[in-house]
């Protein structure tokens, strides 16, 4: 047994994991769900202005969050690093860790940010309507001015999800939820300043959830500090999450320009209903962040053992939710399709026949995510990371040219790519998961941990 082991203090949540994950999990979804009705009413307030000004923000969304997406994967690396220390009682190297997700969301922010200026006046030709395009260029000439926002927003809380707290953001989660929907309705409805002002509230909705967040965090903010070594193993642990986070974003925005050159109509069902069953998926998500924190601390503690009893019972709550969602969605989603088409009855079709397609693929999606926050937790980001690449791209985009546009089954084809991605995708990640192969990677963590000892 090596001397890091022997100084690892015990964990107090060994006996009952499946609490410890709806304890650190319920916040979390809390704050997706937040995350998601600003999403929805956001998209309910511009699709009550018209389908070209929601295909256009759609488009938009996705090429400005494939701007941070890196970054936002970078920075979870730092939550796996911070929920190692304090499973290995090392709580000494968390201001350095602090410090290094801080300065890497600043300069993936600023990064961001620029690109987001430099794209933005040739997305107007990726749509299939010229009106939609020019919708989706303004959107995000705004937009992207929040990225550095949203990185150290990301930042802080993700090293506040690695030391155990999910309740903080959760609260700065809800009060920017407010603010961003009390300026939809005051900018879109009010003023009429359609997808500008949507972009503006939420770049004001993302300055709430900052400041929310850093200001009960002062005292650590205080003492961060800034080494080279702590942004290196941040970068190290980040750097292949970030990757595959870039690769599968890339992926799915080819699925959304391939739908978006369809017509104006594919493009809204396509973002109508994506926002309607990121319902379904955010408590997987949230148990995902919480089992790569538990995880994360069992394999800083030197206790391997607990890592399979964690991923079992974050399985069964995430699995369990999401065929209570697909029941639902079955049974009432007609009616959710219709009022969220705002009277619009070819949209409205349109977006339950995405709806019905999406069944193939919810239970899955939950094990996938799950599956991946295990891996991180222990450190084996590059497994993931290869799998999620190939997965993604080799299904998604060839799926959605052959099967919606060479075949003709339109935005519904693009989805069955999507499907068989993460179907392959989570077998792929739970078999690695069961075989242990996660093992080497989260002794080569330990070491690298017991090797930062003063």
């Amino acid at each position: 047994m090596s001397a890091l082991s022997l100084l690892s203090p015990e964990l107090p949540w060994a006996k009952h994991p499946g609490r410890a994950l709806l304890r650190l999990a319920l916040p979390i979804t809390v704050s997706m769900v937040s995350f998601s009705t600003m999403t929805l009413a956001s998209t309910a307030f511009v699709a009550s202005v018209g389908s070209d000004e929601l295909a256009g923000v759609g488009l938009a969304g996705v090429i400005g969050f494939a701007l941070i997406c890196f970054g936002v994967g970078m920075l979870r690396g730092a939550k796996t690093l911070v929920s190692q220390a304090i499973g290995a009682g090392r709580r000494d190297r968390i201001p350095e860790l602090f410090g290094a997700a801080l300065v890497l969301a600043v300069v993936l922010g600023l990064v961001a940010l620029a690109a987001g200026q430099l794209v933005a006046p040739w997305i107007a030709a990726l749509s299939a309507s010229a009106r939609a395009g020019a919708f989706a260029a303004q959107y995000l000439a705004i937009r992207s001015l929040g990225a550095p926002l949203v990185l150290l927003y990301a930042a802080l809380r993700e090293a506040s999800y690695g030391v155990g707290d999910t309740r903080t953001p959760m609260r700065a989660s809800l009060c920017g939820n407010a603010v961003n929907i009390a300026l939809d309705a005051y900018l879109i409805l009010g003023l009429h300043w359609g997808v500008q002002g949507a972009a503006v509230a939420t770049i004001f909705g993302n300055l709430t959830e900052l400041a929310v967040l850093a200001w009960p965090m002062r005292g650590q903010l205080r003492v961060v500090r800034v080494a080279r070594r702590a942004i290196r193993d941040v970068i190290a642990q980040g750097a292949p999450n970030g990757l595959q986070f870039v690769m599968e974003v890339g992926s799915f925005l080819i699925l959304t320009l391939l739908v978006a050159s369809m017509s104006a109509v594919d493009g809204a069902a396509h973002q109508l209903v994506l926002h309607l069953i990121n319902v379904s998926f955010l408590p997987a998500h949230a148990l995902a962040e919480a089992a790569a924190v538990l995880v994360g601390q069992a394999v800083g503690a030197s206790q391997d053992g607990l890592v399979s009893r964690v991923a079992r019972r974050a399985l069964a709550l995430g699995a369990g939710y999401s065929t209570v969602c697909l029941a639902v969605f079955a049974v009432l989603g007609g009616t959710i399709t219709h009022a969220m088409a705002a009277g619009d009855p070819v949209l409205a079709a349109r977006a339950l026949v995405l709806l019905h397609v999406s069944f193939a693929f919810l239970v899955a999606d939950a094990a996938n995510v799950i599956a991946r926050g295990v891996l991180r937790g222990a450190s084996d980001v590059r497994y993931a990371a290869i799998v999620g690449m190939i997965t993604s791209w080799v299904t998604t985009p060839p799926l959605a040219w052959l099967l919606g546009i060479h075949w003709g089954y339109g935005a519904a084809g693009g989805w069955a790519g999507l499907a068989a991605e993460i179907v392959v995708g989570a077998g792929l990640f739970w078999l690695r998961v069961a075989r242990g192969g996660w093992r080497p990677a989260a002794a080569a963590a330990r070491r690298a941990l017991a090797g930062t000892a003063v």
